[in-house]
């Protein structure tokens, strides 16, 4: 039985990867900023939870002991596109905190959770941190930059960590139907505009982004390291 730790568990994608991880026999702990969300979705799922705000130094070192003491794999699910909440601006203070939020959101969480937990992995640990097609030159302004920077920093990582036998990995989705990500305004016509671009001609949903994150963390997985998974079904190729 592992010790599964993932960020961002109580909706979405990230409830779907604790929910498979339990399916497996895992413990699992989630964790999120909204405790009531939280608490619910770890009763569903029979999970334990924790509720901080990971782009927070302090509230990270402070949730550090309710963590598992010892941690085969962490996932960083937590994040999403900030700009989604803002109106369009040019005043530059506005843009400067467009952009750190969504640094903070997807970059930093990911940085400050795993830096608190690496003294807690041994041999064969795994670290999934969730990307985006968007990262690709897809657009999506600061989101994008955002989850470009993971596929740098996990690169560093997967080299920082490879002597331990622990590995990191990105898995990067394409448009996903079924999250709270678009908080509501995806359109079926923004839906298709997105599907046109795949070559399976469909949008993932949360259990293919699930079944990419439980491959990585298996035995089949160990020799996998620094890489970027697409789960986007064609719509972006990794050549």
């Amino acid at each position: 039985m592992r010790d599964v730790v993932v960020t961002g568990g109580g909706t979405g994608i990230g409830y779907a990867i604790a929910a498979g991880f339990i399916a497996l026999g895992d413990r699992v702990t989630i964790t999120g900023r909204r405790e009531h969300v939280l608490k619910s979705a770890a009763e569903h799922l029979g999970a334990s939870y924790v509720a901080f705000d990971a782009a927070d130094p302090a509230a990270v070192g402070e949730a550090a002991a309710f963590l598992p003491e010892h941690v085969d794999v962490l996932v960083n699910n937590a994040g999403g596109n900030t700009n989604l909440d803002r109106g369009p601006s040019t005043a530059l203070a506005d843009v400067a905190e467009a952009w750190q939020a969504n640094l903070n959101a997807n970059l930093l969480t990911a940085v400050l959770v795993t830096t608190a937990l690496l003294p807690r992995f041994a041999k064969g640990g795994r670290i999934i941190s969730l990307g985006s097609i968007a990262a690709r030159g897809t657009g999506s302004g600061s989101y994008g930059a955002a989850k470009a920077a993971i596929e740098s920093w996990t690169a560093d990582l997967a080299a920082e960590l490879g002597p331990r036998g622990v590995t990191a990995n990105v898995v990067a989705p394409g448009i996903v139907v079924d999250t709270e990500f678009f908080k509501g305004r995806l359109t079926e016509e923004g839906i298709e505009a997105r599907v046109v671009n795949t070559r399976n001609g469909r949008p993932a949903t949360p259990a293919d982004v699930t079944e990419t994150v439980l491959f990585l963390a298996s035995p089949g997985a160990r020799h996998l390291t620094g890489q970027v998974l697409h789960v986007n079904g064609g719509a972006y190729l990794g050549r």
